[in-house]
């Protein structure tokens, strides 16, 4: 079964979609290890783990689809891919969907503000008009050429203009075609709860630890009616203080011994991107027997 056609699936299935956020291979490869239904490629870890960068909408669309392709190349379960604004004008938003259609995501959200963009969660964001959006929209459904690819409509309006504006929005987004509608930094739990209420579709909640969103879990999020919630930052946001004790510690002591405790066995690490599996493919064909095609990526 395509992961597309797994997504369609699991969003008509009871229960929420908790689909962690992924910077590369080896976080994605986590995250289906530990039996997540979905993964999710953080725009903004991919920008400060590949560019060093902060999520200013720095990312180019070439950049952005090469850590997609890798991290769906690296996972059997469903991709779901941050678009940024698509990249352009109409044109550039097809291309945009083709290019993740091929890449292997499942899906991607695209969002109403102007480029470049910024992390949703900083302040002074600017927005586009309604129908600039719904034109985005119009030309990332007519682009996809797999009905189950996914197209998520994100609205970062509420923190630019106000709340009926959102709603609005929402209306109009749907209207244009979107399958899942994302509203971006809500502030409450009243909040949260009003927009699922609002619409009879899929709706996606953005867990952002230091945020300005309420940090309401899975369990509280499935209650309210959501069906998707991403955490993009948890994993990067985790490495970068770990690595800063780590090297801190480094740097004081000249070894890493006493965190040794922390740290996984790197057979273990290796183990955790198929080094048994394909050293036993290798073996198979060292021995002249045939190897099962598929048993191992890359």
């Amino acid at each position: 079964m395509r992961n597309t056609t797994r997504l369609r699936q699991i969003l008509n299935d009871p229960g929420i979609i908790v689909a962690p956020g992924a910077y590369d291979c080896l976080t994605a490869k986590i995250i289906e290890r530990e039996g997540f239904p979905a993964v999710y490629m953080t725009g903004a870890g991919t920008s400060v783990s590949r560019l060093g960068m902060p999520d200013l909408g720095l990312a180019s669309v070439s950049e952005m689809v090469a850590n997609a392709a890798d991290i769906a190349a690296s996972v059997n379960v469903p991709l779901i891919a941050d678009a940024d604004t698509g990249y352009g004008g109409t044109l550039n938003v097809r291309r945009t969907i083709r290019q993740y259609e091929r890449a292997g995501v499942a899906a991607v959200h695209v969002e109403d503000q102007e480029s470049p963009k910024r992390c949703g969660h900083l302040d002074d964001k600017r927005v586009v008009s309604t129908e600039d959006m719904v034109r985005r929209l119009r030309a990332a459904v007519d682009a996809r050429t797999d009905d189950d690819f996914v197209i998520i409509a994100r609205t970062d309006a509420l923190a630019v203009t106000d709340w009926d504006d959102t709603m609005s929005r929402c209306e109009a987004y749907l209207e244009a075609g979107a399958d899942v509608l994302f509203v971006e930094a809500l502030r409450t739990p009243e909040q949260a709860a009003q927009v699922v209420r609002s619409f009879d579709v899929p709706m996606l909640y953005n867990f952002i630890e230091t945020g300005k969103s309420p940090r309401l879990s899975a369990s509280e999020l499935e209650e309210m009616g959501y069906k998707i919630v991403i955490f993009p930052v948890s994993a990067f946001t985790m490495v970068g203080e770990m690595v800063t004790r780590l090297m801190r510690e480094l740097r004081k002591r000249g070894t890493t011994e006493s965190m040794l405790d922390t740290m996984m066995d790197l057979e273990e690490c290796f183990d955790m991107v198929g080094l048994h599996e394909m050293l036993s493919i290798d073996a198979a064909y060292a021995e002249g027997a045939p190897a099962h095609a598929g048993q191992a990526s890359g």
